[in-house]
């Protein structure tokens, strides 16, 4: 197939968007011009996320918009959903492609290939367990952070999860490989790199583990600043904490999956951890790591959760060294164990859980920014908006400044004057 334009679209987790950033580039190097999803184009990929039945809904939305604003593009969906939904995916208007994880990477190779005859093609071949590599080719410079993949799939089948399926078994990529992508977007103008995976914590290749991948990234000249996206708990590492806590490159901020409080309900999820034991890691990081914020996920309605476990975890929300959680209401999927359950919570009363959950996770997070006036933070300011400059802080503040000068992609100490909203507010005077 003759391509000419194309536009991405991307659901999900960060390591979706580190893998969309890559194919794109792979267009980019093909010649193909990238436009907007809401202009027109003759091919619109979209990478798709099951983790959720609103992801599964957001997809057939999407869908239903691209035609809408574009109805001669035809539509390539790629990714968790097309590995597990194919046929109601392939059945869609305008879905030309259905390619699956083993696959996706290989999405403009598939296209080409394809002289638009015959009936949609999908193509979800069994994903390998084998280490992997990822190509490298050109390099994305809208954003200022970078995502880089270190891992993929996932080995411990929660009950309540269907990414083993979607994803695969637990697998990592070549160290050197790594590396290699590392330089390239340094030297490309990078400064701060994201490691991500599906469960990044599990690294191992050749007998190097994610410490190792951190400690090699410390040496990537031009790299400032890294950040290590969602960990699992029982793979946080104790060499972690203590990297965050010395004076290097690695971020004072951790991302770990609680899930629930309750002792019963992380059974049933086959997570591998007591409430206690989670409560003891984090203890531990807020003890030797300072000005660390911490966040988790937890899951609420999951099948059987009585008010008195729901409330077990949003009173750890309230009491435990938490500073906000991403809440996520119980959806049953089709390949997960727990669809088996039938004990179900209502969706009124998982919705209003919900809302209290975010609720609770708004005022912790306030506190936390609260926490952060009058001090001085490094921020990596990415883009301009009204006036004002946006960007990070090493432990995941979100910073405005007024500045007239251009400050993308630097990095700047600043002087935290107040919280406003969810986010803070900087003093840059004596800077440009």
């Amino acid at each position: 197939m003759n391509i000419r334009s194309v536009s991405f679209y991307t659901f999900g987790c960060r390591l979706n968007q580190s893998e969309t950033a890559v194919i794109q580039r792979t267009f980019e190097a093909g010649g193909i011009r990238v436009v907007d999803v809401s202009q027109p184009a003759d091919v619109v990929v979209v990478n798709t996320c099951t983790v959720t039945a609103h992801g599964d809904a957001d997809t057939r939305k999407l869908v239903n918009r691209i035609n809408r604003l574009n109805p001669r593009a035809r539509i390539a969906l790629i990714g968790c959903q097309a590995q597990i939904q194919k046929a109601k995916l392939a059945g869609l208007p305008n879905v030309r492609w259905v390619i699956g994880n083993a696959r996706k990477m290989d999405v403009l190779e598939l296209l080409r290939e394809d002289d638009g005859s015959g009936p949609a093609w999908v193509i979800t071949p069994t994903i390998p367990r084998g280490d992997f590599t990822v190509p490298v080719a050109g390099i994305d410079h809208r954003h200022t952070r970078a995502n880089i993949k270190i891992q993929d799939g996932c080995d411990f089948f929660c009950s309540f999860c269907e990414i083993p399926y979607a994803r695969g078994r637990g697998r990592s990529r070549k160290f050197e490989d790594i590396l290699l992508e590392a330089r390239a977007l340094a030297a490309a103008g990078y400064k701060e790199l994201v490691i991500t995976g599906i469960n990044v914590g599990t690294y191992d290749n050749s007998g190097k583990t994610i410490l190792d991948v951190i400690d090699r990234l410390e040496h990537v000249e031009g790299i400032v600043r890294i950040r290590v996206s969602s960990i699992e708990p029982t793979t946080v590492p104790d060499g972690l904490i203590q990297r965050m806590a010395g004076k290097n490159k690695l971020c004072p901020h951790l991302h770990i999956p609680l899930q629930s409080a309750n002792a019963q309900i992380l059974k049933r999820m086959k997570r591998k951890y007591t409430p206690q034991e989670f409560l003891g890691y984090i203890r531990k990081a807020k003890a030797t790591v300072p000005g660390i914020c911490i966040g988790t996920d937890i899951i609420t309605g999951f099948p059987g959760e009585t008010e008195q476990q729901f409330l077990d975890a949003l009173n750890a929300l309230k009491e435990w060294p938490l500073d906000y959680a991403h809440v996520f209401s119980y959806s049953r999927r089709q390949m997960a164990k727990s669809r088996t359950f039938a004990d179900e919570v209502s969706h009124q009363t998982t919705a209003l859980r919900s809302q209290a959950l975010r609720a609770m996770s708004l005022r912790k997070r306030a506190l936390f920014l609260n926490s952060q006036a009058g001090t001085c933070q490094t921020v990596l300011f990415e883009q301009r908006k009204e006036g004002s400059w946006t960007g990070l802080t090493g432990n995941y503040c979100r910073v405005h400044a007024r500045s007239d000068q251009n400050l993308k992609n630097c990095f700047l100490n600043v002087k935290i004057e107040r919280a406003k909203g969810q986010t803070l507010v900087a003093d840059l005077n004596g800077h440009p």
